[in-house]
């Protein structure tokens, strides 16, 4: 990934033009909505937080970015896009259905990678949902829990975890013995670490690559900017 971020870096100033002009039409009411993790100020200005996930993610190598975190699409695609969520927040829920359509349109060209930002302040059910989601994924029912939660998201509590993985299949002896270890709690550390070297203030929180996307942004916004940044790989590929 470090090479290609570097190479990348040409066209940011095009891709960064069109997140502005978004921002000032038609996001900037989303931005107020988005819920916050905690009330540390942000960087002075889009810019400046830019060079820090810029400088966070060009500094780390493409395995240690993804981990052991859920991924969907291909693993070997150029495009790496990093989704911040809670399974308590509602914004999270509506991206989450954005990210079903946008992912399946690309899935050879992007690899879709879930970050686990529980919001524990302000969402009670937050670091549950989030633990039991993890122990699905152990049993390779990740994405099925995800939707799960997020379609039943009034509901959660330990009910519907329960109901969720008898439902799904799985061994609930293990569903259970895995949510409540060190390892989930671990797992989702590592996760919220990397959320606060990168200053992320909020959920949802998306990465493409290493470009970051405000938060409520409109599906067009990504199509937009994965066409300028998948043009800037094919002309790069095209000149070596």
């Amino acid at each position: 990934m470090d090479n290609l971020l570097t190479r990348m870096r040409n066209s940011k100033l095009l891709v960064w033009g069109i997140v502005g002009a978004l921002v000032v039409g038609m996001l900037i009411p989303l931005l107020l909505l988005v819920p916050r993790r905690n009330q540390a100020s942000p960087p002075d200005s889009p810019e400046a937080h830019q060079a820090v996930v810029t400088d966070v993610i060009t500094s780390t190598d493409r395995a240690s970015l993804i981990g052991s975190s859920a991924t969907k699409g291909n693993p070997n695609a150029p495009i790496v896009l990093f989704k911040f969520s809670d399974f308590e927040c509602p914004y999270c829920a509506v991206a989450a259905g954005h990210m079903k359509e946008f992912v399946g349109n690309h899935e050879n060209d992007i690899l879709y990678v879930y970050k686990h930002f529980p919001l524990t302040q302000i969402h009670p059910e937050a670091m549950p949902s989030a633990k039991a989601a993890w122990a699905a994924g152990q049993q390779e029912q990740f994405w099925l829990y995800h939707d799960g939660l997020f379609v039943n998201q009034n509901r959660l509590g330990e009910d519907l975890y329960v109901e969720l993985a008898e439902a799904m299949g799985l061994d609930l002896e293990q569903f259970n013995r895995d949510r409540a270890s060190a390892e989930a709690e671990a797992a989702i550390q590592q996760d919220l670490a990397l959320a606060e070297q990168l200053r992320l203030q909020g959920t949802p929180s998306f990465i493409m690559n290493d470009l970051l996307i405000p938060g409520g942004a409109p599906p067009q916004l990504f199509e937009e900017i994965f066409t300028q940044i998948n043009a800037a790989i094919n002309n790069q590929s095209r000149s070596e």
